[in-house]
């Protein structure tokens, strides 16, 4: 095999069906030793995708619509297992549910609906303003800003010189979520969100520490294509709580929401 033939390591490879060990370039932008969370979002989809491909199904096609991730602890970066099952099943509404296992402890949380999928082209409309196209945008230096594998691994551009609060960034890479398994656009698309919370800082992160304790990403059409337009603002409230909220676009246009809260805290001087 040529070189240049063989496939790019992913963010993770497979131990067994449920098991995926994180390679460096899932390395985290808080702890060098923890995972970013943006490619096992991701990867939390690949798995309920696989979850539902291998279940089989009869009746309309159902679309992920909303996931809702639950952050419970420390990601580390070891071995992650991923048990999906079906919370409320259906024929145009189901509900199932990703648990997120390290070491033995439950880490993640994950609740996606599925809604069936139809036509409704002739009422379509309400959406923002499209994101100028990534071809055109200059690139943005976030490993400038962020540590870590996976700030490394991305294409970040910005439409405007990122603010305080205020960003809009288009975000794509060429790496898989799985070394030598196609994941889905959706599945490759959510893996790229998480980033939002890092393209709008308020403070500087060698002095504030604000990760987010969830996710939550609300899709109103399936997005298509290798870019994730990040259109996010930042707001830091007086009581140590802060609030990420992005719309999210591809190269057709806006797709739907994502919120984040942050626990907002500022680090200690050595």
């Amino acid at each position: 095999m040529h070189p240049s033939d063989v496939p790019p390591a992913g963010y993770f490879e497979r131990i067994d069906e449920r098991t995926y060990r994180p390679t460096v370039h899932a390395g985290g932008a808080w702890q060098s030793d923890e995972q970013h969370f943006s490619p096992l979002g991701g990867l939390v989809v690949h798995a309920i995708e696989r979850f539902l491909s291998a279940r089989g199904r009869t009746g309309p096609e159902l679309h992920l619509s909303r996931i809702s991730y639950d952050i419970l602890g420390r990601i580390a970066l070891d071995d992650t297992e991923i048990h999906v099952e079906t919370i409320r099943p259906g024929r145009t509404i189901e509900l199932v549910e990703a648990t997120v296992a390290i070491a033995g402890r439950s880490t993640v949380r994950a609740r996606a609906w599925l809604l069936a999928a139809g036509d409704t082209a002739s009422v379509a409309g309400g959406e923002a303003e499209a994101l100028p196209h990534p071809d055109g945008v200059e690139p943005w230096p976030m490993a400038s800003v962020w540590p870590g594998g996976f700030i490394a691994s991305l294409d970040v551009r910005a439409v405007d010189p990122p603010q305080p609060g205020r960003a809009r960034t288009w975000v794509s890479t060429g790496r898989p979520l799985v070394t030598g398994e196609e994941a889905s656009p959706l599945a490759s698309y959510v893996g790229l969100v998480d980033t939002a919370n890092g393209v709008a800082v308020r403070q500087p992160p060698g002095k504030w520490m604000f990760p987010n304790v969830d996710l939550t990403i609300h899709l109103h059409r399936q997005p298509r294509g290798g870019w994730a337009g990040l259109d996010t603002s930042v707001v830091f409230g007086a009581e140590g709580h802060g609030l990420t909220s992005t719309v999210l676009h591809d190269v057709h246009g806006p797709v739907g929401q994502a919120q984040q809260i942050l626990t907002v805290r500022p680090l200690e001087t050595p």
